[in-house]
Parts: structure tokens; sequence; C-alpha cells
């Protein structure tokens, strides 16, 4: 569970991310979430987006991944949504999230 100052921190560091995966028509099948789990691993912060035609909402969506891939969701904002997975060792975000 994040802080809210450790939420501003990782936001300020989602502000520059490109998007990465695309929720779309389709359900949130075990193929996104292996994949968001694999990019999570990878670069620990990612940004994902919801299209309109979706059955999901941002929201929704978010909780969903962020429970199936054991992530936190650090921000929800219009079609976007952030997810944050520290990693085990060698993580960029960890010290700074400690002060």
């Amino acid at each position: 569970m994040l802080t809210s100052k450790q939420r501003a921190i990782l936001r300020k560091h989602a502000q520059s991310l490109d998007v990465v995966f695309q929720v779309g028509k389709g359900e949130i099948d075990e193929a996104l979430v292996k994949s968001a789990a694999e990019c999570l691993a990878a670069r620990e912060l990612i940004k994902m987006r919801v299209l309109e035609n979706s059955p999901y909402s941002p929201r929704e969506a978010a909780e969903i991944l962020a429970e199936k891939t054991g992530a936190d969701c650090v921000q929800v904002i219009g079609s976007k949504f952030v997810l944050y997975l520290q990693k085990k060792k060698d993580s960029k975000y960890a010290d700074l999230l400690r002060k």
C-alpha cells in the first residue's frame, strides 16, 4: 500500500511515460495480465489506457489488473491509469519512496 507522498513521487515520474498497453473491447484475459506483469517486472511503473469501446471503466480496469498482477494503482486520470510494482532487486524507485 502506497502513501500519498509515495503516490505523488510516482505520479511525477509517470508523467513522461508512454502508454504501453491498451484495454479494448475484449475482456481482460490472461494474456493481457501476463503481458502487464512481465512489463511491470521489467519497468516497475507502467501507463495503460482504456479505449472508449471497452466494457470497463478506467478505474475498474486498473483495479482488476492491479489485483491480478499484485501491483499498486498509482493514479487513474481520464482514460489512462498507472500501475507500480517494486522490483525485488535493483529498484530505481525504492530509494525515492523511502524518504
